[in-house]
């Protein structure tokens, strides 16, 4: 899958200035926080468990859960970040991997995190990565995803030094996104949106996979 590859090539060039830009972003935009400080209390609330942030970056996020008392790892497609989680956040455990192909085992863990990491995967590709999301959670695990609104999918070039490198951004309607969940087995329980009298806005979906499998 080329746009896999452009991505992890995007990411890999601008590492290092993304976890710089991005340390102190969670302190910053506080209704984003919130949204992780409740993913952290819906899965005390279930007794805890294995958690992934899934499209972790630099590890900012990670860490914030496990200061919250989740036991989260994170999962990213950029060995650049991986190596930069480890470096800054050395008590989580990281590791490089793909959302569209989750090396875990199903029934595995208590939530996923998805913070605005499902952007980079294309309209066809978002119903599997959702199935899979579903098979590693456990009955009653929690997922919440973040991400940015809207109706287009924007094309960003990253340089470094003479080469650059393409990824896409996909921007997509909270109804839409939650259609998918609900295809791939979940039950959406909440939805935030962010900043509604603004350009840029973005939506945060609290879902559940069903303790019991739909009549």
């Amino acid at each position: 899958m080329t746009w896999l590859a452009d991505t992890r090539n995007a990411y890999d060039a601008i590492a290092a200035g993304y976890a710089d830009e991005t340390r102190d972003l969670l302190d910053r935009l506080l209704y984003v926080r919130a949204g992780v400080v409740l993913f952290a209390d819906l899965v005390r609330a279930i007794d805890g468990g294995p958690v992934a942030d899934v499209g972790c970056g630099p590890g900012h996020t990670t860490a914030l859960l496990r200061e919250l008392g989740v036991d989260a790892f994170g999962i990213d497609l950029s060995p650049a970040m991986i190596e930069i989680a480890r470096r800054e956040h050395p008590g989580a455990r990281f590791q490089v991997g793909s959302m569209t192909d989750l090396e875990l085992a199903d029934d595995s863990l208590a939530g996923v995190l998805a913070w605005w990491s499902l952007i980079y995967i294309p309209d066809e590709a978002v119903p599997g990565v959702l199935r899979r999301f579903h098979r590693v959670l456990r009955p009653g695990g929690v997922l919440a995803a973040g991400f940015h609104v809207g109706d287009e999918s924007i094309r960003e070039t990253t340089s470094d030094g003479d080469q650059s490198t393409h990824a896409y951004v996909y921007h997509r309607q909270p109804s839409r996104v939650a259609d998918w969940l609900r295809e791939a087995g979940f039950t959406v329980e909440a939805q935030h949106l962010l900043n509604p009298d603004e350009t840029k806005q973005g939506a945060i979906l609290f879902a559940r996979r069903p303790t019991a499998p739909p009549r």
